[in-house]
């Protein structure tokens, strides 16, 4: 990497046809960060994604991108329509296609970039999967492919929009440990916007709040001390999280571990450290 982070944004203007959507946004996304992105309807969390991910050029500011993220591209993982959830296409198929970022204009898939896709399958846990037609599958099981996916463009940033949307509760608990091995055992950063602000604060090392300008960056536990939790969180809620918060995480030696006394990830709901959670 050409320095310690992986995106900064310095004072940051981003918007439409002379109207700025997102203004005066610092921030930076570093290796091993677990960063969530809350904000109401129209607060500028969609703008900021595309810039971040080059689709909207800034109006003002900085917007500094790792030279390895520039060549590779973005994992991303969007909102999934209609359409592309009844994708005719199999599984291999659909995560074979996260490695065309890197493999510029050559007609075929090399061995190096199948066996990295299978390698991201197995981490993901549908390498079983691999002949089965994308459609066919769970929501949960989609989302486990499309990460799969992500993670053959890039091994150091995923960014997840709204990614447990029209999942069952059962699948989104699945999907939040899977999120929480992939940061905390692999290193993979997250940037992730959510509307599901309990799971957010619980999940995530950091919060962006946004509503047009920042009303809060920082740790997730400073967050609920903060008057921005107050839009969303009642006054008994604040200040409180589980030992098990993204927030309570220290890194040592470039992994990511609990503090004293605090349980390992993948022991949440159920599970024991390790063990990968069925959809």
């Amino acid at each position: 990497m050409d320095g310690s982070f992986l995106i900064k944004c310095e004072h940051l203007d981003l918007g439409y046809e002379n109207q700025d959507a997102v203004v005066d946004v610092n921030m930076e996304v570093n290796p091993g960060d677990y960063l969530c992105i809350v904000g109401e309807n129209g607060s500028g969390k969609s703008t900021l994604i595309k810039g971040l991910l080059g689709l909207l050029k800034p109006t003002g500011g900085k917007l500094l991108v790792d030279g390895e993220l520039r060549r590779t591209g973005i994992g991303y993982l969007p909102q999934q329509t209609a359409a592309q959830k009844d994708f005719p296409a199999t599984v291999m198929e659909v995560v074979l296609s996260g490695c065309l970022s890197r493999r510029g204009f050559l007609p075929f898939y090399s061995a190096k970039e199948k066996e990295r896709a299978l390698e991201n399958m197995e981490k993901l846990g549908v390498a079983s999967l691999k002949k089965q037609c994308y459609r066919e599958l769970s929501g949960g099981q989609q989302q486990r492919v499309l990460i799969a996916r992500a993670l053959c463009a890039t091994s150091e940033l995923l960014i997840l929009d709204e990614p447990i949307t029209g999942l069952d509760p059962a699948a989104i608990q699945d999907f939040y440990a899977m999120i929480r091995r992939l940061n905390r055992e692999d290193g993979v950063a997250i940037l992730m916007v959510s509307h599901d602000l309990r799971n957010a604060v619980e999940e995530a090392g950091k919060i962006l709040h946004l509503q047009k300008h920042v009303l809060f960056y920082g740790a997730a536990h400073d967050y609920m001390h903060s008057p921005a939790a107050g839009h969303f969180f009642h006054e008994k809620e604040q200040g409180v999280c589980k030992p098990t918060a993204g927030c309570h995480a220290v890194k040592l030696s470039g992994r990511v571990h609990r503090k004293s006394g605090e349980r390992k990830s993948g022991e949440m709901h159920g599970e024991k450290a390790g063990e990968e959670a069925e959809v």
